[in-house]
Order: structure tokens, then C-alpha cells, then sequence
């Protein structure tokens, strides 16, 4: 075990060092730079930029100089805890990222543990009891569910409650908490403006673990240790429970390498839709931006969560599975 944890850790440096090269130069891929889309900008509202001006920007950007060095000097920045300046935003990339970090934190956690705590059970159910009335009300969900898009459900949330309630439930925060100090009251106000995000941001994955959760369990009800232990006259609980649901839970624990990002991450597009403050879209701005170094500290900080869920992963794996053995 203790070889095999040497190895991860060794192979996550590598990985992260190619992810960061890799993250680098797709970004710098589409012509022009941060500077190019700015000074078009300036442009189209009539404001002359010299070629003196252009030249010292470059110059206090370090846009004059070639991309492995802007790298090089980006990622041992990086490694002292140093992740640049933000060209658009003019702050250091680390503060803009903590300032959304604990709001998308606390949303993506509640979602996940929304999601497993609703699908797990109803996938249960539903294979334990298959072909019932239940059994087909939760595949109808599941279905709906799934072909259903987040940010669609997130627009015709948003006109029912403005249209027929007279509410609005875009955003994490009433007007008159929006800039203000927290305290109790702000907190009670973003705890009522949660279950909208969380809803429309957890159907989707519900409704695929319920589908995923029933199947894998139905195999696994099916397999010969399981009806040698009911003609031997064992609980039916312990059975369901002892083996048949600890291994159906097996591909659900094996996409925690991909539940991790989307804490950081969330869901964009709904993020848009409904005005969340979250990390996802200040990764779509910098990247529309091409502001190099706000975007490719997002998409390292993806990354090395991507690389600690599969961790994450096996582990438990390991933990649920006694067929599953790391050396």
C-alpha cells in the first residue's frame, strides 16, 4: 500500500507539471491576446490607442516576451503560492478565486449531498422493487431527468416563480444583503435562496446515479451468492445490505474524480442563468478574455482535483470492495 501511494504522488507531480504546460499553450492558441480584444474594445468606443501605449502594456504585462518564458515565469510564480495578476480584473488571481470559492464550495457540497441522499435510496427502491408503480415512477423521473437541460429548468423555474409568485430566485442574495457585511441575517437569506441552484443543479446527476444505482444493483441481485444466502434463510436486509448494495455503489464512487472539479466549477451555464457567484463563470470570462493567468490557475486547480477524486476513488473502492486490492 505504502509503494502504491509513493507511486500516485509521484505520478500527480508529473501530471499536474504536463496539465500546466498543456493548460498554457491551448490558451494561447486563438489569435491575439488579452491585449488585442482590450484595444478593440477601446476602439469601437472611439478612444485612439498609440503604439507607445500598446508597447508599454505589453511591456508591464509581459506580452513582449515568448510564451515558454511568460510560462515559466507564470508556473515558479505559482509554486510560491504566487498565481499572477488578472489582466481584466487587475487583482492578484488568487483573491478573485478565494472570493468565489467558499460560495461555490458551499452550493456544490449541498447539491452532492443532495443528489446521493435522494438517488442512492430511490435506486434502492427501485431495483428491489422492479416493474412496481414505484419502480416506474422513478424511471419516468429519471428519464425526464436526464433529457431535460439544467439551464432549461433553471429558465422555467425562474419564469413560474416570477410570473405566478411574484418572486425573483436568480441569485444567492436578497438586494439589500448583496454588498453587505455577513451576519445572521445574510446567512439566513442565502440558506432561502439555496434549494433553487441546488434543485436544478442536482436533477440531472440524481436522476443518472438512480438510474445507474438500479442497474448495477439489479446485476448484482441476480449473481448465485446471493440466492445460495436467501435459500439458506439469511435476512433479506443483510443480504441487500452486506454485499449486492456496497458493490452496486461501485461506479458511483468511481466518478468522485469528476464530482470534485465540479465543486470548484459548478455548472456554468445554470451559474450564468441564474447569477451565481461562482467559480465557473470567471473561467468562462477569462477564457473569453484570453486572460491567461486567471484562466490557467482555474483549469490547474480543476485539474488537481480531478487527480485527488480519482485518489479519492480508489481508496474507497478499496474500502467498499474486498475484491479490490492495491499492492
Amino acid at each position: 500500500m505504502t509503494r502504491y501511494l509513493v507511486r500516485r504522488v509521484l505520478y500527480t507531480f508529473v501530471l499536474l507539471l504536463l496539465v500546466s504546460i498543456v493548460s498554457f499553450m491551448v490558451i494561447q492558441l486563438p489569435p491575439g491576446d488579452f491585449l488585442s480584444t482590450y484595444i478593440a474594445s477601446r476602439q469601437e468606443m472611439d478612444a485612439e490607442v498609440s503604439r507607445e501605449e500598446i508597447a508599454a502594456m505589453r511591456a508591464a504585462y509581459g506580452l513582449d516576451r515568448p510564451v515558454y518564458v511568460q510560462y515559466f515565469r507564470w508556473i515558479s510564480s505559482a509554486l510560491r503560492g504566487n498565481f499572477g495578476i488578472s489582466f481584466q480584473y487587475n487583482r492578484p488571481v488568487a483573491a478573485l478565486i478565494g472570493e468565489r470559492l467558499a460560495l461555490t464550495v458551499t452550493i456544490s457540497l449541498i447539491t452532492l449531498l443532495f443528489t446521493y441522499a435522494v438517488a442512492i435510496p430511490i435506486g434502492i427502491y427501485s431495483a428491489t422493487r422492479q416493474y412496481s408503480i414505484g419502480d416506474y415512477a422513478a424511471t419516468v423521473v429519471g428519464f425526464v431527468g436526464l433529457a431535460v437541460p439544467n439551464f432549461l429548468l433553471a429558465l422555467i423555474l425562474m419564469f413560474v416563480s416570477y410570473r405566478y409568485l411574484g418572486m425573483s430566485v436568480g441569485g444567492l442574495f436578497s438586494p439589500e444583503y448583496l454588498r453587505a457585511a455577513w451576519s445572521w441575517g445574510k446567512v439566513w437569506d442565502l440558506i432561502k435562496h439555496l434549494p433553487i441552484p441546488v434543485i436544478v443543479i442536482g436533477t440531472a446527476g440524481t436522476a443518472s446515479i438512480i438510474r445507474v444505482m438500479r442497474a448495477t444493483l439489479l446485476d448484482e441481485l441476480s449473481k448465485q451468492y446471493v440466492i445460495t444466502a436467501r435459500t439458506k434463510g439469511v435476512d433479506e436486509r443483510t443480504i441487500l445490505f452486506k454485499y449486492p448494495v456496497r458493490i452496486a455503489l461501485n461506479p458511483i464512487v468511481s466518478t468522485i474524480g469528476w464530482v470534485l472539479p465540479a465543486i470548484v466549477s459548478g455548472e456554468t451555464i445554470v451559474a450564468l442563468v441564474l447569477d451565481l457567484p461562482t467559480v465557473g463563470p470567471l473561467l468562462l470570462q477569462g477564457l473569453l478574455s484570453q486572460d491567461m493567468y486567471l484562466s490557467a490557475s482555474i483549469l490547474m486547480l480543476l485539474s488537481a482535483l480531478t487527480i485527488l477524486g480519482m485518489f479519492i476513488s480508489d481508496i474507497l473502492l478499496a474500502a467498499l470492495d474486498p475484491r479490490i486490492r492495491y499492492d
